[in-house]
């Protein structure tokens, strides 16, 4: 008999840098409300502490299950889909989804693994560094005239939209997982990719301009799988000059 799991026990919240411990609180409250209970913390200014327990209002199991991450791409490890969210328009993003049109896309991306939705620092959001982790970005529709949204607010949106997308809470699990590349897997064939084209002189350390940020919007878009990823590498290996003997 096919085992049965719930689609939203495999989408992780990744909060990074957050300022205020009430808002971690808000946010575990916001997850449990609509099912969700894997929280990941990447360098909390405060956590834990007494202020995010008050605000969790019954969700205190979400806050004692959360991982705290000393870096984004520790708490990405073992994810198959990153997804930003941002309340702008960002220049050579991502495709650029609202979360209601995300959402069935994240719970089919779950039946290969690991999902990860990740909310930047209150007051500065995500840099381009976190942006280009990720393969997807969610912007939520909101007033253009007053577009500010709070942290925990944001997270229950996308966390109601999941849910509706799902009616029935569970989803089969895959007969064949594990064929989407991992976080691990992309991020090591895109440090093989750059050190290869600096090799070949395509790419001058010196002045790389925009050309890795450019490659890894190609790539996200072509959601790899593992045995691609493994094709690209092995032609990167076998294209690198050889020692002559």
């Amino acid at each position: 008999m096919m085992k049965s799991v719930s689609a939203l026990d495999r989408i992780r919240v990744v909060l990074s840098h957050t300022f205020h411990p009430g808002n971690i609180g808000a946010v575990a409250r916001a997850m449990k409300t609509m099912g969700l209970g894997r929280l990941y913390l990447v360098n909390p200014q405060r956590f834990p502490d007494a202020e995010a327990t008050t605000r969790a209002t019954g969700a205190a199991d979400v806050l004692e299950r959360a991982q705290v991450c000393a870096t984004l791409d520790e708490a990405l490890q073992g994810t198959v889909l990153a997804v930003a969210t941002t309340s702008r328009r960002r220049d050579l993003s991502h495709p650029l989804f609202t979360p209601r049109a995300a959402a069935p896309l994240l719970l089919a991306e779950a039946q290969h693994g690991e999902v990860a939705l990740l909310f930047g620092a209150e007051t500065s959001g995500l840099t381009n560094a976190e942006l280009d982790r990720c393969q997807m970005l969610l912007m939520i529709p909101t007033n253009p005239e007053f577009a500010s949204l709070n942290l925990a607010s944001a997270v229950q949106v996308l966390a109601y939209e999941l849910r509706a997308a799902l009616p029935d809470g569970a989803l089969p699990s895959a007969e064949e997982e594990g064929n989407r590349a991992s976080f691990e897997e992309v991020e090591g064939f895109y440090g093989h990719l750059e050190q290869a084209m600096m090799a070949s002189g395509f790419l001058d350390p010196a002045s790389p301009k925009r050309l890795m940020h450019r490659l890894r919007r190609l790539f996200a878009r072509a959601r790899l799988e593992r045995e691609e990823i493994n094709i690209l590498r092995g032609i990167l290996t076998s294209l690198a000059p050889r020692d002559k003997k």
